[in-house]
């Protein structure tokens, strides 16, 4: 429970009350500003508090934008303002320095003792307070010409989405959203319900019959309906949580891989071996959100010349072909974003083979990456920007080096000051091609990947032996990626031993949690997974090294080298899981909502 205090005599006539109840306050009613401050240090400390002005004339959704949202700490909207039990001291400290009445005042007060409070965007919505009759008659019309669950169901809508999200889904899964707001279901029921779909959909994909891959394309979809009806359920009924943070960043990801998976087994049903497909796939897929999460992180509090970095040549470009309302959508559906990917996935799987599926997402993630890719190396060459320390420790967090680079790169460190600004990545690139193409080229069972996985070993921590605040160092933690997953995905293939290429799968996925799980906790504000962590499953290089003397040892025949794959797999997996979830079901886990672009 929480509970509002109206700072006077409630206006006679007006449906405050009502509405504050409605969103589940407890109302009080204050004579004076002595009693408002015995009223608000008699609420349990626990507790969220609002202060309302009487005289408050505005939408039902006003207030609960500003009163109920759960994210901050502090929020407030004209004659409005709340606090969760975080802001609460600062509060009572507001209420010294501004009259109880005034709470405009308060709010500002509240920012001068150190917690700003969130002002949410009303738009259309009416949030005032009047001085006069004639003003609250103006404000009362004003509410009425505006419908505030019309508003409400705009709004459950990401403001940037896909093609395809927007114009096929959208317009009808905000009543799907509704409709489970009002039987008190929640995002992580929808979300839940999304997964268990995902997988339905891949037991379907695996049965490897015309019928199975027809009943796998269609729950795809209806997956993907219920995956965009989960966020749109918590903006409606702004029912964030840590837990559904945590749900949200993961599923899609377990979704995806998951029917990745029953696609290859579904084929391997019907004779055709599509592992190292299905793997590159997800690779492919992986690596470009790498290389997003990568640049996002480096530029987003950059500067240059002391202004926000989000000018260059390449930029004015985007930003004038943005002014062209097709160009939009166009550009939106050729990095192949999560609607549109999957809606090709469903009719693909459907109409064609398995085979054909991991094609047409190879070829398309593959001219996404390069076009994303391309489009950011070019804004960071053509601007000069400063990166921060909070952007290098993150890259450093994304790099997930283990002890053994961790090592060189202490040992490293007084020369890699001296080098020029491209060096890391130029450093990392090499390292990279050398184990890759031991990997690729050298005979099965020999150790020549072995001495290519060393020289990585000494190169990655070379690379993170500075800071990363050169213009392309944001590319240092994809080149990781991409070099850790291929060399498990060649060695496997190479193999040619059975059952290798699905214990890769099941190693690069386990790997791949890690990945995002770091992404998300770094989105969330709290840093990278503790470092007993990342040492504990070897760092991107010591997996490395790891998996090539496997191969040397166990590659050459038998069924050794699978196995040892599988433990890892599952060493990895287990370890990272359990730290995982103790961090994202605790009470200080952030809650991490992506509003951004369309994974």
């Amino acid at each position: 429970m929480s509970t509002a205090i109206l700072t006077g005599p409630p206006v006679p006539g007006s449906p405050l009350e009502g509405d504050l109840r409605s969103l589940g306050f407890d109302v009080r009613v204050a004579s004076g500003a002595d009693e408002t401050a015995e009223l608000l240090a008699a609420v349990p400390a626990a507790e969220r508090v609002a202060l309302v002005d009487p005289r408050f004339v505005g939408h039902v959704h006003a207030l609960r934008l500003a009163l109920t949202d759960p994210r901050f700490p502090a929020s407030a909207v004209p004659g409005a303002v709340t606090a969760q039990a975080e802001a609460r001291p600062a509060l009572l400290a507001a209420l010294k320095a501004a009259p109880a009445a005034d709470t405009a005042r308060v709010a500002d007060a509240l920012g001068a003792e150190g917690t700003t409070p969130h002002r949410p965007e009303l738009g259309s919505l009416v949030a005032t307070v009047p001085e006069d009759p004639q003003a609250r008659n103006e404000a009362r019309q004003a509410v009425a010409a505006v419908d505030d669950e019309d508003v409400r169901l705009r709004s459950a809508v990401k403001a940037r989405d896909g093609f395809f999200t927007t114009f096929f889904i959208s317009p009808y899964s905000r009543y799907i959203a509704r409709w489970c707001a009002r039987r008190g279901l929640t995002p992580n029921q929808v979300t839940t319900a999304s997964l268990i779909t995902a997988l339905i959909a891949a037991g379907c994909a695996a049965t490897g019959t015309r019928g199975g891959f027809v009943a796998a394309g269609v729950l795809l979809l209806f997956s993907f309906v219920l995956d965009c009806t989960d966020g749109q359920l918590a903006r409606y009924s702004l029912q964030y949580s840590t837990m559904g943070a945590w749900l949200d960043a993961t599923f899609d990801r377990a979704k995806e891989y998951a029917y990745y998976a029953g696609l290859a087994l579904g084929a391997a049903r019907g004779g055709d071996d599509v592992w190292a497909l299905a793997l590159g796939a997800m690779i492919l897929q992986t690596c470009r959100h790498v290389v997003d999460f990568s640049f996002n992180e480096a530029n987003h509090d950059a500067t240059a010349a002391g202004k926000s970095v989000t000018g260059s040549p390449t930029a004015a470009l985007s930003e004038k072909l943005d002014s062209v309302g097709w160009t939009v959508w166009v550009r939106r559906m050729i990095v192949l974003p999560i609607g549109e990917r999957w809606a090709m996935i469903a009719v693909l799987t459907a109409v064609a083979t398995p085979r054909i599926v991991f094609y047409a997402l190879l070829i398309g993630c593959g001219f996404a990456a390069t076009y994303t890719t391309a489009g950011r190396v070019l804004r960071s060459l053509t601007r000069r920007a400063r990166r921060t320390d909070r952007a290098a420790q993150a890259l450093a967090d994304l790099a997930d080096s283990g002890t053994l680079a961790e090592s060189f790169a202490a040992a490293f460190a007084d020369t890699a000051r001296r080098l020029p600004g491209f060096a890391p990545l130029a450093v990392a690139v090499a390292g990279g091609a050398a184990v890759t193409g031991a990997a690729a080229f050298a005979p099965v069972g020999s150790w020549w990947p072995v001495v290519g996985a060393a020289l990585y070993v000494a190169t990655s921590g070379f690379a993170v032996a500075r800071p990363l605040k050169g213009a392309l160092d944001w590319l240092v933690p994809p080149v990781f990626r991409a070099v850790e997953y291929g060399v498990i995905l060649l060695l496997a293939a190479r193999s040619e031993v059975n059952g290798a290429l699905p214990a890769a799968f099941g190693l690069v996925a386990a790997v791949a949690y890690h990945h995002y799980d770091t992404v998300y906790r770094i989105r969330g504000g709290t840093g990278a997974p503790p470092a007993w962590l990342v040492r504990t499953i070897g760092g991107h290089e010591g997996r490395t090294l790891a998996v090539a003397v496997l191969a040397a040892l166990l590659a050459s025949g038998g069924t050794g080298f699978p196995v040892a794959l599988t433990v890892l797999a599952v060493a990895v997996a287990l370890v990272v899981l359990v730290e995982s979830i103790r961090f994202w079901v605790s009470a200080g886990a952030p809650a991490v909502h992506d509003e951004g672009e369309p994974a």
